[in-house]
């Protein structure tokens, strides 16, 4: 059984945000071999304030199993300010229904494996989350910088999205930003009720 909630960091509980951070270390320090800052087997950064938002996956070992940080664009946030050069030569959004969408992962922690139908249901419950989390702080879309086989992944799964610019090498691994629009078809596939009639004319 898979458990999701959010909050953010200041309401958290103490013990989720160690083992968020220690959890983001093993996948993304240690699996990926992101170059990231990390203390003590923890992983964080200077986009993880007091106010960021988190979704957060738990096991029926009530362990953390995902994680997604949602930051908005009208400050600073990790594609803006670091890696600009994957926006095409568009200027870095800056708008109140944009959100960005990092730190994404539904990798199974330590050792443990999934099947794929697992690890699709798993990636799709996370992400519904996500979507509806961001949706419900007046997102339209999302962007993200992300990787080739996450950009497929998510189009498999027939989510709206597209590029903001072509793919670039960072630690040499080609990287790319895309949008993610959180529209009709977003909120279908992630069984989501759609937008009332007001809320698609804003």
């Amino acid at each position: 059984m898979l458990t999701v909630l959010s909050g953010t960091r200041n309401q958290l509980p103490p013990s989720v945000k160690v083992e968020l951070a220690n959890y983001r270390y093993e996948v993304f320090v240690e699996s990926l071999q992101w170059q990231l800052p990390a203390v003590d087997r923890l992983e964080f950064d200077q986009f993880d304030l007091s106010d960021t938002l988190y979704i957060i996956a738990k096991d029926e070992f009530g362990k953390v199993c995902g994680c997604a940080r949602l930051l908005p664009t009208t400050r600073a946030y990790l594609l803006g300010e670091l890696f600009p050069e994957l926006l095409g030569g568009m200027p870095p959004p800056h708008a109140a229904d944009v959100w960005e969408l990092s730190r994404f992962s539904t990798k199974a922690p330590g050792c443990s494996t999934l099947s794929r139908a697992e690890a699709k249901e798993r990636f799709c419950r996370l992400m519904a989350a996500t979507v509806q989390a961001a949706i419900e702080r007046g997102a339209s879309r999302l962007i993200t910088l992300t990787a080739l086989g996450m950009e497929r992944l998510l189009r498999s799964i027939e989510l709206h999205v597209h590029r903001v610019g072509p793919p670039k090498l960072i630690d040499d691994k080609p990287m790319l930003a895309l949008w993610i629009e959180l529209d009709e078809q977003t909120r279908r596939v992630m069984g989501l009720p759609q937008a009332e009639r007001s809320e698609k004319r804003h």
